[in-house]
């Protein structure tokens, strides 16, 4: 019997808000928050497009990287920033309880609950966007789609929105497992290891900051070319 797909939107870094009671953290910080390292610019807008286009289940965070990193495992060194990483360890766990554990048990009980009905696989999209420079090296992608080679499903789901994203868009530059690699530490990363390759795959979509500084109208009709060619392969 065909699975039935189901669809998951999540969006990590949708925002660069800092709750009133932590905000004495951030001075001398205050223009991070406004950075790439504050929040992945335009992700939080095509994850909500993408939620409606699949009319799937959404879940986005506006509170900032800074604060905690909704996609670094606990105990990674970057799960805190500098201006989280030094204050004491009540705080950093009052800040875990509140904003990381109720985010990823979220979005992993609702995987699970799709994933314990019968016939039913989840793909699960994390929207993302880095910045166009990182320390002095330009990146040299308009868009990445990061995943696990070594799963099937997700490699070829990939290779196909790939190759539509090209025939489409032929003056873009798509890139696979680029800037980062699919495996590294994240919260796909992390949900591969609690549900079975058949049942579960995990694609990190990263889009260059750059279109969503070139102007709305840019900017929408990429959004739209990402959203026309992902309802392509999957439609």
């Amino acid at each position: 019997m065909a699975l039935t797909t189901h669809f998951v939107i999540s969006c990590e870094h949708g925002g660069n808000r800092i709750p009133t009671q932590y905000r004495h953290l951030f001075h001398g910080f205050e223009v991070l928050l406004y950075s790439h390292r504050g929040y992945d610019r335009g992700a939080l807008r095509m994850a909500r497009d993408l939620a409606q286009l699949l009319h799937a289940s959404l879940f986005v965070s506006t509170t900032s990287r800074l604060l905690i990193d909704l996609n670094r495992s606990i105990g990674h060194p970057q799960l805190f920033s500098d201006a989280t990483k030094n204050t004491s360890t009540t705080i950093r766990r009052e800040i875990l309880v509140r904003y990381y554990l109720p985010y990823r048990n979220q979005v992993e009980q609702t995987i699970a609950e799709v994933i314990n009905r019968k016939n039913r696989q989840v793909i699960h999209i994390s929207s993302h966007s880095f910045t166009p420079v990182l320390d002095g090296e330009v990146r040299h992608a308009d868009i990445g789609l990061l995943y696990d080679p070594s799963r099937l499903g997700e490699r070829n789901l990939c290779y196909r929105w790939q190759a539509c994203l090209k025939a489409k868009g032929p003056d873009l530059t798509i890139r696979r497992n680029y800037p980062y690699a699919g495996k590294a530490d994240g919260l796909t990363t992390y949900l591969r290891r609690q549900f079975p390759e058949e049942a579960y795959w995990g694609i990190e979509l990263e889009i260059n900051q750059k279109h969503v500084a070139n102007g709305r109208q840019h900017w929408q009709a990429l959004r739209h070319l990402v959203l026309q060619t992902l309802h392509d392969v999957v439609g």
